[in-house]
């Protein structure tokens, strides 16, 4: 018989005791339920974003219920800023990427500034992250970079502009991030959410004829929330997934599919 201290096939599957884990974006919508989710599976969790008030209630919460959480203020919108994220965090063995900003103008009004701040925190903010902790990952034999992407990856609507592409570049950015560090252990894959009414989502929330309207378009007749994302996360960041990389998973309802 197993002593009491052995670990059960399910904590050696999707334990994260003796991980931590960053997530950006990490003080709302679908960042903070994965943060609570990698917290809850046993990582200790360092949360990223501008805000310190969201970020601070974050930490309560995780630390009421018995997870380790701390927080750091990032400015993902410059490379000064996502350096210095990289240089506080300290050892990182799962990298969430949810931080991003919703810019999205009609194509015709579509300037190059509202471009570049997109770009900015959607795709280089992820890049620059995963050149700066996945290096050591790999030396450690561990490591999970789990990104966020969107449905206008794939087909364009509700003005997708410089936002669908940015997304779609994540998802290239997983892709050739699996091919560089895979072998040694860190995987790279991606989560595309459907219509989830977070703060992100705030212009499209804001309509009901349109909310109804996306639920409609998913097969469990729904449109998603954060914690939606909470399970599937925590099993890319475990042991489980260690032979799934390079990979877009739908967390849509049926979205992507109706």
């Amino acid at each position: 018989m197993p002593s009491a201290d052995t670990p059960s096939a399910l904590t050696r599957m999707f334990g994260l005791a003796g991980r931590r884990a960053l997530v950006t974006g990490g003080s709302s919508g679908i960042g903070r339920a994965i943060a609570l989710a990698l917290t809850s599976a046993g990582a200790e969790v360092i949360v990223a974003a501008r805000t310190a008030d969201t970020l601070d209630e974050v930490v309560s919460t995780a630390t009421a219920a018995g997870g380790r959480v701390a927080a750091l203020p990032a400015d993902l919108s410059t490379r000064t800023g996502v350096h210095a994220l990289a240089d506080a965090a300290g050892r990182v063995d799962v990298l969430v990427n949810s931080a991003g900003i919703n810019l999205r103008p009609p194509m015709d009004e579509l300037d190059e500034d509202t471009w570049d701040a997109t770009m900015a925190v959607n795709l280089t903010a992820p890049f620059i992250l995963g050149q700066r902790l996945a290096p050591a990952m790999a030396e450690r034999g561990y490591g999970r970079l789990i990104h966020l992407s969107s449905q206008q990856a794939h087909r364009p609507f509700a003005s997708s502009g410089a936002y669908g592409v940015s997304k779609a570049g994540v998802e290239a950015l997983a892709r050739s991030q699996a091919e560089a560090w895979s072998a040694r252990g860190v995987t790279a894959n991606v989560l595309m959410p459907g219509f989830v009414q977070t703060p992100l989502n705030e212009r499209l929330s804001s309509d009901p004829a349109t909310v109804e309207a996306l639920a409609a378009r998913t097969l469990v007749g729904r449109n998603g929330v954060p914690g939606d994302f909470a399970g599937a996360a925590v099993f890319l960041a475990g042991p489980a997934a260690s032979y799934i990389t390079g990979q877009t998973i739908a967390v849509d309802g049926g979205f992507s599919v109706h």
